[in-house]
């Protein structure tokens, strides 16, 4: 019984942490701010604007895979870069709490850490592709 309830829980691991992805990406970067805006952001963090596009396509991306349960370990471990950059280009120095103007950096370092999570554990219940979830073979080896 414990077996199958830790499954479902690194389940409902991986789909919340996918549509996070999905709403930080389509909600809050493409509808609310739009492309121009968020390519801007970046810009002025010291990026060249066409990383916002590749950003963006990441996370949807990831997050819709994340959420299908799709190479999961693989993905989880992909997207971890784009928070360490959110972590430390853009919220680092904006203090602790979310409330703290510019955001805080304890958001993009807590989702950093639960994309380590994921990718230890794997994919859990509901997952669309389970053969896809090991990762490469490589990867299941570091892993394992």
């Amino acid at each position: 019984m414990q077996a199958r309830t830790v499954d479902y829980g690194i389940a409902l691991l991986r789909v919340s942490l996918g549509a996070m992805f999905l709403a930080h990406s389509v909600l809050l970067k493409v509808l609310t701010f739009g492309m121009e805006g968020t390519s801007a952001y970046f810009v002025g963090l010291g990026l060249p604007g066409w990383a916002a596009y590749l950003v963006v396509a990441a996370e949807i991306v990831g997050g819709g895979l994340l959420v299908l349960g799709v190479a999961v370990r693989v993905v989880a471990l992909a997207l971890s870069p784009i928070l360490l950059g959110a972590l430390f280009m853009a919220h680092l120095k904006n203090g602790w709490v979310f409330t703290a103007a510019g955001g805080g950096w304890e958001y993009p370092a807590y989702l950093f850490v639960l994309c380590v999570a994921q990718s230890l554990l794997g994919a859990g219940a509901f997952a669309l592709s389970p053969r896809l979830q090991r990762g490469p073979k490589l990867l299941r080896e570091v892993l394992a």
